[in-house]
């Protein structure tokens, strides 16, 4: 199974918890800077999921989707809520996802007026072939909100600024029109994740619910019975597009074999062999060396082990008392987990060692035996 989450992010709590009601076995995750995320797997399967909540704003979504990619390493970053839509389509309640997303308030202010000068990110094509997929079959609707319960998916631009856009007839508003007219809806966060995303290599995918028409009807009675409907909305499409994309992970095609002209095998018993050659294609290489593999013994023993080094930086003074507790109750899950010997067990030890990895930061040698015992469960087959 896959130890790499998807991360989910949110900018508002109805958001969050539209996402966090579809997710199983959570448990909170701290960040060693203070940042709370939570961790699960998605319902019914051994697939994780890390979600974390940014707050409004590029700026602050930017800094915590770089602090999420840091701390999970996911195979994807996903940012996930409410949004306006530009023009009369999409209808309120149905999704968006974002094909590219425009950062719309980069220009130059001129005599004659301002000059856009637009950053703009794609998202990667195997996430917009999974979403265009879904879109096609509509299955994640099974869970969508009953007040809209057959919702429809859209794939376009979105456009993600600096102000809250509530208004078809502002300066703002016209600029948009004329300079970014093919995008289908509007808000403030993604421009930020999709430039964290960029610079951390984490593909990124943004998914919102239409929830208004950004045209003077925010925060109105209208737009607070939208906006549960069109988050519950985004989550469905979202948490169904994650699952697709661990699957893909888990259970990667077969690449497709290369032509052969004829067959060679190698069989080396304990030994070295060496092959050098501008092209080897059809061949079979056989070695059977014994070399040891992590055993659930070997690691409690090195989970034993950490405990002791702990236990001498307390007594050292250098590690404070909240963090020794913390880290010794993240010791006494991983080793619980690991002792059921189950690959969804082995997935929460994982996770449990993540967090205690970020406890000690400024512990460099305790970090990285704790990354060590990471990579070896990781091995564990």
């Amino acid at each position: 199974m896959t130890d790499q989450p998807v991360v989910i992010l949110t900018a508002l709590n109805l958001e969050y918890e539209a996402v966090r009601r579809h997710l199983d076995r959570l448990r909170p995750h701290r960040h060693a800077r203070g940042t709370r995320f939570e961790t699960g797997f998605l319902p019914g399967t051994r697939l994780p999921v890390a979600l974390g909540l940014t707050g409004k704003g590029n700026h602050t979504a930017a800094v915590l989707a770089e602090r999420a990619v840091q701390e999970f390493s996911p195979a994807a970053l996903m940012f996930v809520g409410v949004a306006g839509a530009l023009w009369d389509t999409p209808p309120l309640g149905d999704v968006v996802m974002a094909t590219h997303v425009y950062a719309y308030h980069g220009g130059t202010s001129e005599d004659d007026g301002l000059k856009a000068r637009p950053r703009s990110w794609e998202t990667a094509h195997e996430i917009i072939q999974l979403g265009t997929y879904l879109g096609r079959t509509a299955d994640w609707t099974a869970t969508a909100h009953p007040d809209h319960p057959s919702p429809k998916a859209h794939f376009g631009p979105i456009a993600a600024g600096e102000i809250v856009q509530n208004s078809r007839i502002s300066h703002e508003a016209r600029w948009i029109r004329q300079t970014y007219n093919d995008a289908l809806a509007i808000e403030m966060e993604s421009a930020g994740v999709a430039q964290a995303g960029h610079l951390s290599g984490s593909p990124v995918a943004v998914v919102r619910g239409i929830s208004d028409r950004a045209d003077g009807t925010k925060n109105t009675g209208d737009d607070r019975a939208w906006q549960p409907v069109a988050a519950a909305n985004a989550a469905a499409f979202a948490l169904r597009l994650a699952e697709e994309l661990l699957n893909d992970r888990e259970n990667p095609m077969p690449e497709t074999p290369q032509p052969s002209s004829g067959s060679v095998v190698n069989t080396a018993h304990n030994s070295q062999i060496g092959i050098q050659a501008g092209s080897i294609t059809g061949s079979t290489v056989s070695v059977g060396i014994s070399s040891p593999q992590p055993t659930g013994g070997t690691l409690a023993a090195d989970l034993a082990a950490l405990r002791g080094d702990l236990l001498r930086e307390r007594s050292s003074g250098r590690l404070d008392e909240p963090t020794y507790q913390a880290a010794q109750a993240e010791l006494d899950l991983a080793g619980k987990a690991l002792e059921e010997g189950t690959p969804q067990s082995r997935s929460m030890s994982s996770l449990a060692l993540r967090q205690l990895r970020g406890r000690l930061e400024g512990f460099t040698e305790l970090a990285a035996k704790v990354a060590a015992l990471i990579a070896a469960i990781q091995g564990l087959s």
